[in-house]
């Protein structure tokens, strides 16, 4: 299949680079690796933010990224896209008029809007995957037009994509047909992100590793679990500011070690070094837990979300309510007293997602749904639910 991707804010470049840890860029960069990799022509379409990127990029990886022209060339918030898709829309216009795909996909909200925009008229089926939507996200600084656009572009798209079983229940609620909506979740590159590997060394006997999004209610359970550490990834600046207050009020700063952004290359040795992976808040993607699962680490993850999913409670890991570090604490104290639990727990994790959140197997059934979008006829691969409730 001939498919355009629609990345606006998120372009693969950086990830190519390793200079970025996670996140829709992420995604893109080895969905569309993975497309091409199983024969498929794949153009990934993002918005030129620098005056010395090239009109097209060749990537190696057997796609090609396309810089739109749409705004200043330089950095705009994700959100304040909104204003310059005139311009992304009537490119994408003339691109698809002269160069016709058989699918677009588009990812989050702003790409949505020029994607359905473009494609009115030219015939073209739109399958759309938001990433996030603006209504959950209500208690940030989201733009009022966000929440009922992603209402229109759910309605307007020949597919949406929903991570997990909940993002699926809040699109139906948010007015998408049900019978629309397929359930795809993130996949993991597995000859990245397996057992075998280095690992980094550590301070302590037990090393817990988590997200920075959530990492208050770990520092406040590590209160309570001895002869641990902490290693906290990712966040802003002023994120890594506050954790590092929050743990000094609960006494254990000597113990937490605020890391910020890792470059994608290094993240597999860290994650192997843990004894066990937390993330305590809602992670719609789910990479995170997915990512320790493939290197063999047990996950300790809220039950919310694409983990609700990913996670087979007592399998893999073990699920805990969200928003609270009591039973955070409770749990974590026993299982890191317990060797034979958690290797148990790894090597189930690193085969469950052998198994079923490869890149390959997710691009095959991302696939799938392009071919019920364009009405074309589809592979004997069946669609993934990613629910613990297929086994």
């Amino acid at each position: 299949m001939r498919i355009a991707v629609v990345s606006a804010h998120a372009s693969p470049l950086p990830v190519l680079a390793d200079a970025e840890e996670g996140g829709q860029d992420v995604h893109v960069a080895d969905l569309a690796a993975a497309l091409a990799r199983s024969g498929h022509d794949v153009l990934v379409h993002t918005r030129r933010d620098s005056v010395r990127l090239p009109d097209v990029v060749h990537t190696g990886h057997g796609y090609d990224v396309v810089h739109v022209p749409a705004g200043p060339p330089g950095p705009v918030h994700p959100d304040e896209l909104i204003s310059h898709l005139d311009e992304f829309t009537r490119f994408l216009r003339r691109q698809w008029h002269d160069d016709r795909p058989d699918v677009v996909h588009a990812h989050y909200w702003t790409s949505g809007v020029a994607s359905v925009l473009a494609a009115n008229g030219l015939d073209l089926p739109v399958v759309q995957t938001f990433h996030s939507l603006g209504a959950v996200e209500q208690q940030a600084a989201v733009p009022e037009v966000r929440v009922s656009t992603e209402r229109l572009i759910g309605r307007e798209a020949s597919r949406v994509v929903a991570g997990c079983t909940d993002e699926k229940a809040r699109l139906v609620r948010l007015g998408v047909p049900r019978t629309r909506i397929a359930v795809v979740p993130a996949g993991v590159d597995v000859e990245r992100f397996k057992p075998e590997g280095p690992r980094l060394n550590r301070q302590l006997a037990h090393r817990l590793v988590a997200p920075a999004t959530g990492a208050e209610d770990v520092i406040t359970a590590l209160r309570s679990v001895w002869d641990t550490e902490l290693v906290v990834v990712g966040g802003r600046a002023e994120d890594v500011r506050g954790l590092r207050e929050h743990a000094r009020l609960q006494e254990v700063g000597d113990r937490v070690r605020l890391v910020g952004r890792v470059p994608r290359v290094a993240i597999p040795a860290l994650v192997r070094s843990a004894d066990v992976v937390v993330c305590a808040a809602t992670d719609e993607s789910g990479v995170t837990p997915l990512e320790a699962m493939a290197c063999g680490v047990p996950v300790v993850a809220a039950d919310v979300g694409a983990s609700s999913d990913t996670v087979v409670d007592g399998v893999t890991g073990l699920l805990v309510p969200p928003n609270d570090p009591r039973p955070l604490a409770r749990v974590l104290r026993p299982l890191l007293a317990d060797d034979a639990r958690r290797e148990a727990y790894g090597i189930a994790g690193a085969d469950r997602v052998d198994a079923r959140y490869s890149t390959v197997r997710i691009a095959a059934e991302t696939t799938r749904v392009y071919q019920q979008a364009a009405g074309l006829p589809e592979t004997d691969e069946p669609l993934h639910e990613a629910s613990v409730r297929d086994g």
